[in-house]
């Protein structure tokens, strides 16, 4: 490949503050969040709407001001550069195509702008058409393109004018659901062979674990945990994070001694020692025991007794509701059901627990 961007760099933003006024009152959007990017690493900002990932994307982008903090890229402060002398590009949810040009021209409209000669343009465009897919089809205007096309050639326009920093405002939630699957994989693939620095907004968690080296998970404007997917997936810091990161049983349970990061607990007829979350505050008393449906093991013996509530058939797994006692519900999914004991409702089951896969967050 002969187009090549510049070396990858670091972003760093430090205690970014964004406030609004609102019915006379001030309403922080971003709230204090710090977090480090390292050369070439694609981190997804993920959480419900509202909860300050796309703000902070625009802060870094320059579209918005913050109201403190700072942010860098490499080893520039840009909080009062404008967005166009920021060495950023997006790639928008809606494609931001111009509809009045064809994809040649979409492509290198950046480039003409700069007054690059016309033939390292047609170079350039051709070369990242073949990175993209979209080779044979320059021509085309974006209304003969399917929505995966367009988001090829948002993606290539951005990606031509060799920015330093990657910027994704949910790119793929205009897409049909098999369409994400494959153009998650041809992003992350072109990311890679790049080695651009890549900030990504998305409130799809499919997207957020399957693309990124690290996760931000934000709520209310306040950063809860940053981490690697499996990490915030396995060892979540507190309730919001295990329960809005995939599936989770989470269990009030008695814990009746901690120590060294552990815990020792009781549930139903069984104690368990158990690792506890890092922001897990409590020594004693209820606290809440996370649950992964997949880590769950059922069989006729088991270190708790339950009884199957409902068992349905979902082709690759068996999905159970499992009654623990009079007051917990357990959800349960059994990978392989063909190989396995299918149980059934009404029939009393063993279930065994992964120690090691357990979480203690606080109540």
């Amino acid at each position: 490949m002969t187009l090549k961007l510049k070396d990858p760099v670091s972003v760093k933003i430090s205690n970014l503050t964004k406030i609004y006024p609102s019915s006379g009152k001030q309403i922080a959007a971003v709230d204090n969040v710090t977090v480090d990017i390292t050369p070439g690493e694609f981190v997804t900002l993920l959480g419900p709407s509202g909860c300050g990932k796309t703000t902070i994307l625009r802060m870094v982008a320059g579209f918005e001001v913050p109201s403190s903090g700072d942010i860098f890229i490499g080893d520039a402060r840009v909080n009062a550069i404008t967005p166009d002398k920021r060495d950023t590009a997006m790639v928008f949810q809606s494609y931001a195509l111009f509809p009045h040009l064809n994809v040649f021209d979409n492509i290198s409209y950046g480039l003409k702008l700069r007054k690059i000669p016309m033939d390292t343009i047609k170079k350039e465009v051709m070369e990242i058409l073949d990175l993209v897919g979209l080779t044979g089809l320059e021509k085309r205007q974006p209304n003969q393109l399917s929505g995966g096309q367009q988001q090829r050639v948002a993606l290539a326009r951005a990606l031509i004018m060799k920015p330093s920093v990657l910027l994704f405002d949910e790119p793929l939630s205009n897409l049909d659901a098999k369409l994400r699957i494959s153009m998650r994989h041809e992003i992350r693939r072109i990311q890679k062979e790049f080695g651009i620095t890549s900030l990504y907004v998305t409130h799809d968690q499919a997207e957020a674990m399957s693309m990124s080296d690290r996760v931000i998970i934000m709520k209310g404007g306040i950063l809860q945990q940053v981490g690697t997917p499996e990490d915030i997936y396995l060892h979540p810091n507190n309730r919001f994070v295990a329960d809005f990161i995939g599936l989770a049983n989470l269990i009030p349970v008695q814990m009746i001694a901690c120590s060294d990061g552990k815990a020792t607990i009781q549930i139903a007829e069984a104690q368990l020692e158990v690792p506890m979350a890092r922001t897990c505050k409590a020594t004693s008393g209820e606290v809440s025991l996370v649950i992964r449906p997949e880590t769950v093991t059922l069989g006729a013996t088991g270190q708790i007794k339950g009884i199957v509530e409902h068992s349905v058939f979902m082709g690759a797994y068996q999905d159970y509701l499992i009654k623990i006692g009079n007051d917990i519900n357990l959800q349960v999914v059994d990978y392989n059901p063909a190989a396995k004991q299918i149980f059934h409702a009404g029939d009393t089951v063993g279930i065994n627990l992964d120690q090691n896969l357990l979480q203690l967050v606080d109540q």
